[in-house]
């Protein structure tokens, strides 16, 4: 055994080494280890920003985002964070571990088959059988499957968004609304026609518990803490809040009469819930924590579908004709742009870059308009009447379901 000093001298030299090297640190204000602003640098080294998500992923070219060659908008928003709790793992090219190395797909639900394009060549790749009538594409939680929904004949259809391959059909009744806990442990199933929220396994579908609800739900989005699950029942103009945990309703709200509230989406501070509504024209801003009397931002007439902006500023209002920019701090409309041919498409999703957002019209024809200047960037007609749109995979941790819901 070596002697007692031997040890203590020999331990001295990492201990005198450590020590200098901190002060050399302090004394430079320079980290030993370089650390990159979230976004940059290579996908695992150390970001600035303790707590965000990491390692971030830097976007692919835009062509592979979902634009063409030369068409990236030069003042869209960099790699990095989006704004605010909510979407804080939602930005430019933040793409999960999970879903990293997936080609980047376009979805489109359109009757019998499930139409798959390539965003920059808006060829279509792949058709896959996966009912006889097809309305919804959904991601898993874990970004690593696909469901294929069909509503009409009651089946959920598992789809491998790498080999394209599908598994065994799931009967569930009513599935087009499918959503999922943000810890993953739940998936949730808005049966309109029955009245109630259908709390199932997340990977077999088999059912774990059945919710009541007052009225037919439509869309959904969960509050800042994944507690609740809030939903819209558009015939009713009702707004009602489900508690996951407890198995019951929490609490309801009505709108102001003649609202029929549609798509809903919590805002980036999760502070209050943004509702579409077709009747009004526009979205409702309602408080989130007191489940407050509401707001109204005027957009359009026919306000349905929702999506958000990369860098979680903007809240994207889907019209009859038109599409709406509003501000989230602001609350009011900063842009209004013309659809092609005054349609009334569903969206599918933003591009991964945030330069982007993809719609389906039902006259056949899916398309990408700017989400800085509403220009329409690449168009092409697949034909049938598409139903839904998915943009595959998207920034995200995981997948709440419905469309475009990501944290």
């Amino acid at each position: 055994m070596a002697p007692h000093g031997r040890r203590s001298r020999t331990s001295a030299v990492p201990l005198a080494a450590s020590l200098a090297l901190t002060g050399g640190v302090m004394a430079g204000c320079e980290s030993p280890v370089p650390f990159y602003r979230p976004g940059k640098g290579p996908p695992n080294a150390p970001v600035v920003g303790l707590g965000g998500p990491a390692p971030y992923f830097r976007p692919g070219p835009p062509a592979t985002d979902g634009a063409p060659e030369g068409s990236r908008d030069p003042d869209a928003p960099g790699p990095g964070p989006a704004g605010g709790p909510v979407y804080a793992a939602t930005g430019p090219g933040m793409i999960a571990p999970s879903a990293r190395g997936m080609p980047a797909r376009l979805y489109v639900a359109n009757g019998r088959v499930v139409d798959v394009l390539d965003p920059r060549t808006l060829r279509v790749v792949r058709r896959i059988g996966a009912g006889r009538a097809a309305s919804r594409v959904v991601p898993s939680w874990d970004l690593r499957r696909l469901w294929a929904a069909d509503a009409e004949h009651g089946t959920l259809v598992p789809v491998g968004p790498r080999s394209g391959r599908l598994g065994r059909p799931l009967r569930v009744a009513d599935p087009a609304r499918l959503y999922f806990t943000p810890d993953g442990r739940d998936a949730l199933v808005l049966s309109g026609r029955a009245r109630r929220v259908e709390i199932r396994d997340p990977r077999t579908m088999l059912t774990r518990a059945s919710v009541p609800l007052p009225c037919a739900a439509g869309h959904a989005d969960f509050t800042l803490d994944g507690s609740s699950l809030v939903v819209s029942c558009t015939a009713a103009g009702r707004l009602v809040r489900v508690d996951v945990a407890a198995r019951r309703v929490a609490g309801t709200i009505r709108l102001p009469d003649g609202a029929h509230p549609e798509d809903l989406r919590l805002s980036p501070d999760g502070t209050a819930f943004f509702v579409a509504d077709a009747a009004r024209g526009g979205v409702w801003h309602v408080d989130a924590r007191r489940f407050a009397r509401p707001g109204f931002v005027r957009t359009a007439p026919g306000a349905r579908g929702l999506a958000i902006s990369r860098d979680a500023r903007r809240l994207f209002v889907l019209g009859a004709g038109t599409l709406s920019a509003v501000a989230f701090d602001a609350r009011r409309v900063t842009a209004r742009w013309p659809l092609p041919r005054g349609g009334s498409p569903v969206p599918g999703g933003v591009s991964s870059d945030g330069t982007a957002l993809w719609l389906a019209d039902p006259t056949g024809m899916v398309y990408a308009v700017s989400t800085r200047s509403g220009r329409v960037m690449r168009q092409v007609r697949v034909g049938g009447r598409p139903a839904g749109l998915t943009v595959h995979p998207q920034p995200g941790r995981y997948s709440l379901g419905g469309t475009g819901l990501y944290r």
